[in-house]
């Protein structure tokens, strides 16, 4: 029997040590992928530190996952895929059918929803077993260290700002310019949106005007981020990328009436916004997961288009604990990726 190479953890919050594990047979409706790259994610830290309840160990995380179709299950082929397809597998990796977001075609938010390295073995690995309904097909001209954060990272940014209110011609502001920040900036300008970058620190500027932004505001300058928001003429929307409940709600006033607050950075703090500051303007604030695998491959295709990259740092996988230590430190280069070669 053939193995394959795994990086996983043996404990909560353990280090990634090298394993090797036999090579799987994939079920009814699944594929056998040959993983190529797999980014890494913060939200990786959650199964890393068994913070979600029916994560089990050992631990294999990885939901940005790039690679191809090494063997179909049974019905796989009737469903348009064959051995050898380029697919990106994201946060959205697969859903029940059953419950009642799924019975109402809003599979994303699925009350079983099966998210690599928690519902299966994720993508630090050379192999992964995943549902057929969770594949998107990979671009021509798309890398797969470049597809694998597509996935998770590009479709949450994408898919906020696309279903955001804000239409082309609209201030849109993008809050944080870090491993979501700076694919937001680069898809507000893709979409036609007079687009804010917002960080902390004066030296961001050029990075912000480099990446498309019309304007940058440094939240550390004195003048309140809603103050400097609303000398622009307010912000229809704003892309709140940032892990900072302080620095969210710091927002909320420089939205303009009816503008609308997209959450996708996580922070365990509450945010203090009073119900004044939403009911005066008719503002909305509103929570944003990743997106189904459909997504996944609308924002590869916009991506494709546009020639909007990730900024990554590819790492092998047999350094995967040096990879993810240097992304949980703030030091990766906007995404760490792990590449299976």
């Amino acid at each position: 029997m053939s193995r394959y190479r795994v990086a996983q953890v043996t404990a909560p919050g353990g280090r990634f040590e090298p394993a090797e594990r036999e090579v799987p047979r994939p079920g009814p409706g699944q594929v056998r992928i040959a993983v190529e790259a797999c980014g890494i994610c913060h939200s990786d830290a959650l199964f890393v530190n068994g913070a979600l309840p029916g994560v089990s160990f050992p631990e294999v995380p990885g939901h940005e996952i790039a690679g191809h179709i090494e063997e179909l299950g049974e019905g796989v082929q009737d469903r348009g895929w064959q051995v050898g397809d380029r697919v990106a597998v994201g946060w959205f990796g697969g859903s029940c059918g059953y419950c009642r977001p799924c019975r109402e075609g809003d599979f994303v938010v699925c009350q079983n929803l099966k998210v690599p390295g928690w519902a299966y073995d994720g993508g630090f690995g050379e192999q992964v077993i995943a549902p057929a309904d969770a594949l998107a097909r990979i671009p021509d001209g798309l890398s797969a260290s470049d597809a694998g954060p597509m996935a998770c990272a590009g479709v949450t940014t994408y898919n906020g700002l696309r279903r955001s209110s804000a239409r082309p011609g609209d201030l849109v502001a993008v809050l944080g310019l870090g491993g979501l920040g700076h694919l937001g900036v680069r898809y507000a300008v893709a979409m036609g949106f007079e687009t804010v970058g917002i960080a902390r620190g004066a030296e961001k500027a050029d990075f912000a005007k480099q990446l498309g932004a019309h304007h940058y505001i440094d939240s550390t300058s004195g003048t309140p981020v809603a103050e400097a928001l609303q000398s622009l003429g307010g912000a229809k929307a704003v892309l709140a990328t940032a892990g900072s409940s302080e620095a969210i709600t710091a927002t909320v006033d420089g939205l303009a009436h009816r503008g609308e607050l997209v959450v996708i950075g996580a922070d365990a703090a509450p945010m203090a916004i009073t119900p004044a500051q939403l009911l005066m303007h008719a503002r909305v604030v509103r929570g944003h997961p990743s997106g189904t695998s459909r997504d996944v491959e609308d924002t590869m295709a916009f991506s494709a288009l546009h020639g909007i990259r990730p900024m990554t740092e590819t790492v092998p996988l047999d350094h995967a604990d040096e990879a993810y230590q240097k992304m949980l430190a703030g030091k990766a280069r906007f995404r760490m990726v792990l590449t299976a070669g």
